[in-house]
């Protein structure tokens, strides 16, 4: 970390942060969070508190003649028992709307996972420094896209000219919550998810509750989801209740009319655009459980298997999913002209299995997240679509 005199620091405010819902003060600086405190208390699973903490979608943003970018950050990343060490989080540079680098921050804590056991170790560390340099020395809109798969600590801006806070863009807030798929897992990068394309070819601010493993409809999810300002809303329900098996039929249906109906009591006439599973043949038609394959964890390849008993009516299946959604969408839109649907199968469907297949079964790879994000853009935020911008 650097104590040149000619560096100037920034205090890190809420007025340079996007796509956060609360900023939780640290004994470094201030932790970015994409559920407010009361709804974090209610939390019952760290899988959930992990997801939620990891910035997908947040970014630093300002204006500066700068030539030079410090960010200190703490980061908190992932270990695995018995699987090689994963990759440092990616930060994204965007200028003037464009990608103009990346960066890691190496050291840091460590969270060790044993998924075998559940058990969880956090192993101290120190802060590191993101450094980004030879900027062009004309003014500029920056963004800094955090890691999206990795708990980030802020605690220092250091530029080599001053910053400002943006002024509003005057661009519609799209508020998205889905599983670890809009969370970006396997995604290239922070700007590369597929939401975060989504957002750019639409032309909207992005605010990501994509949750790893968490799109449960949880109650404290829809009620934050109620209480943030958004311009347009889309939730994509369905894949983490099967691999998590947590409902049967019966239940399904008056918690997704219960989800939204809360979100309906903040957002009565927003564009809310329920979205389906995109395709993922292990359960097309199995249900979950979902089951990790650790025989070649030592090799860093990690697949799941559907365990779940196929011939058993009240299960959950991604085919069960889709036909309930459609018809609930189509009963309540008789009553909410500004509910829409649409089949995830669009996004990512049977042909483009055969040639962009899921590598661990679950989740898409990088050139997957570009496609479901272009796809998404065209059909949701372009003329005609649930969630048109004009």
């Amino acid at each position: 970390m650097d104590s040149d005199p000619s560096w100037v620091t920034t205090n890190i405010t809420a007025e340079l942060i996007r796509g956060a819902l609360d900023l939780q003060p640290t004994e470094q600086g201030l932790l970015p969070h994409r559920l407010p405190t009361w709804a974090r208390r209610q939390i019952p699973d760290d899988q959930l508190a992990v997801a939620e903490a990891q910035p997908s979608g947040v970014r630093l943003v300002f204006r500066t003649t700068s030539t030079a970018i410090e960010l200190d950050v703490l980061p908190t990343k992932l270990a695995y028992v018995g699987a090689p060490p994963r990759p440092d989080g990616i930060y994204d540079l965007v200028v003037d709307g464009h990608l103009l680098d990346r960066g890691s921050v190496t050291g840091g804590n460590v969270r060790l996972v044993d998924m075998q056991t559940g058990a969880t170790e956090i192993q101290p560390g120190s802060p590191g420094t993101l450094a980004f340099t030879d900027l062009t020395p004309d003014a500029k809109d920056v963004e800094i896209w955090l890691p999206h798969n990795e708990v980030t600590e802020l605690v220092a801006l250091r530029t080599d000219a001053p910053v400002e806070a943006l002024p509003a863009t005057g661009r519609k807030v799209w508020l998205h919550h889905g599983s670890s798929i809009s969370h970006g897992s396997d995604a290239e990068s922070p700007s590369t998810t597929w939401p975060a394309v989504a957002a750019a070819g639409g032309g909207v601010e992005l605010v990501n509750l994509g949750f790893a493993g968490s799109a449960m409809l949880d109650p404290f999810t829809a009620r934050a989801i109620r209480d943030t300002p958004a311009d347009l809303i889309s939730v994509k329900l369905g894949i983490n209740l099967v691999n998590g098996d947590v409902m049967r039929l019966r239940a399904f249906g008056p918690a997704v009319h219960g989800f939204l109906d809360t979100i309906r009591e903040g957002h009565p006439t927003t564009p809310l655009l329920v979205v389906s599973p995109i395709l993922c043949p292990i359960h097309e038609d199995t249900p979950g459980p979902a089951m990790p394959d650790f025989s070649k964890l030592s090799e860093g390849q990690l697949n799941f298997l559907a365990t779940g008993d196929p011939t058993d009516p009240t299960r959950l299946t991604l085919r069960m999913i889709r036909d309930q959604l459609a018809h609930m969408v189509e009963s309540r839109a008789a009553d909410d002209p500004h509910l829409h649907y649409l089949d995830g199968r669009e996004l990512y469907g049977e042909a483009d299995f055969a040639e962009l297949p899921l590598p661990d079964q679950l989740h898409p790879d990088a050139a997957t997240h570009r496609r479901i994000g272009e796809r998404f853009a065209a059909l949701a935020f372009a003329g005609g679509g649930a969630l048109a911008v004009g």
